[in-house]
């Protein structure tokens, strides 16, 4: 990975010609409306709970929030299974004391400085707010809550909530369109955890990915035509960037690939383009070994030397806006398109808690609630 970790994998920020370095302030409130309808919500008893959950994000934009972060991440072996005595020496003697002084700046440079959070803590609290007056109307007992994967809110902490509220019923909701082992596989073993220590279980539902769904591929193409329909330049090339994973994990059988190629395919299919105008890339590469291919920033390097001009960057694997696609992606890949002869790039914001990415959460959550409302 570039950021060596799936970066936290804020509200819908305005689109603009040119991604800027610094992400657009993003939309901390909800209409009156909606905020009163939430916090009723958030108060009333219920009986059936939705935990939507991302992959995480440190609690603060320095180096000692970003090493607990990367330490709790880093340690999970779902993300690095080989945990022997090579790595840890690595982790505690290169990565820990040396890394998070380098990813706290980036931190720094997409920090929600108004709410004191990264981004992505923003934007997945705007989509659980949304979610929650979405859901209303097909059933007053439902809580609809969220959590990360890594750092705070935790998945113990807001599924011992749900409990305490009475949910009797809970549908957890990994964001991640595709599955992996090292993303929605770790979700669910964090949900279990916490449940192996109860005397009293709920019913646990965990959602299914959703890499194929007519509704997430819709909003991905609505999403991305509206944005380039506002650009002064027309893209002479898409990519479509995939966090990375090493091909190991591959090879001994996680799905991940398949579904980042079926997810494109049909998005090609939704835009009218080829593999030649819609390339598969796959981004944020960490340690040596050999990762899946081909790679983001030697695809868009090598497209700048080839000549190309003007490059359009989506980022369909990530629900919500992180420091992989405002800063790895809008910024790093932004200056190596333009240090290498390009012109022209756009990073294509994720659904976030746009119209279309809500109606993809508000439908994954109705298809996974069946016999329960």
């Amino acid at each position: 990975m570039n950021d060596n970790t799936p970066t936290p994998p804020d509200t819908a920020a305005p689109r603009q010609p040119e991604r800027p370095a610094e992400p657009p302030a993003p939309v901390t409130e909800l209409p009156a409306s909606a905020t009163t309808a939430r916090n009723t919500l958030a108060t009333a008893p219920a009986r059936i709970g939705v935990l939507i959950v991302n992959l995480g994000t440190p609690d603060s934009a320095n180096a000692a929030g970003v090493r607990r972060y990367l330490k709790e991440f880093l340690t999970d072996p779902r993300v690095i299974e080989n945990q022997g005595a090579v790595w840890q020496l690595v982790l505690s003697g290169i990565i820990l004391p040396i890394r998070p002084r380098v990813k706290a700046r980036d931190y720094r440079k997409i920090w929600n400085t108004e709410l004191n959070e990264s981004p992505l803590k923003t934007f997945t609290r705007s989509q659980a707010d949304k979610l929650a007056v979405a859901l209303a109307p097909l059933n007053p007992e439902i809580a609809v809550d969220w959590a990360m994967r890594y750092g705070n809110p935790s998945i113990a902490s807001r599924l011992r909530e749900l409990i305490a509220r009475g949910c009797e019923r809970i549908l957890v909701i990994p964001l991640y369109p595709q599955y992996s082992a090292a993303t929605t596989a770790t979700v669910g073993d964090e949900v279990f955890r916490l449940l192996m220590n109860l005397r009293r279980q709920p019913a646990v539902r965990i959602a299914a990915p959703y890499y194929d769904d007519p509704v997430y591929i819709d909003a991905l193409a609505a999403s991305t035509k509206a944005a380039l329909a506002e650009l002064p330049f027309q893209p002479d090339v898409i990519l479509a960037s995939f966090h990375g994973m090493p091909q190991e994990y591959i090879d001994k059988g996680d799905p991940y690939y398949d579904q980042c190629v079926v997810t494109t395919r049909l998005l090609r299919e939704q835009l009218g383009l080829d593999e030649s105008k819609l390339m598969l890339v796959f981004q944020s590469r960490f340690g040596r070994g050999k990762w899946l291919e081909p790679a983001t920033i030697e695809t868009v390097k090598g497209l700048a030397k080839r000549g190309v001009k003007n490059i359009a960057v989506i980022t369909p694997g990530f629900s919500a806006d992180c420091l992989e696609t405002l800063e790895e992606i809008a910024v790093e890949n932004a200056h190596v398109f333009r240090r290498y002869g390009g012109e022209n790039f756009f990073a294509v914001p994720c659904l976030n808690d746009s119209e279309p990415g809500m109606l993809v959460l508000r439908e994954l959550a109705q298809r996974e609630l069946k016999g329960w409302v």
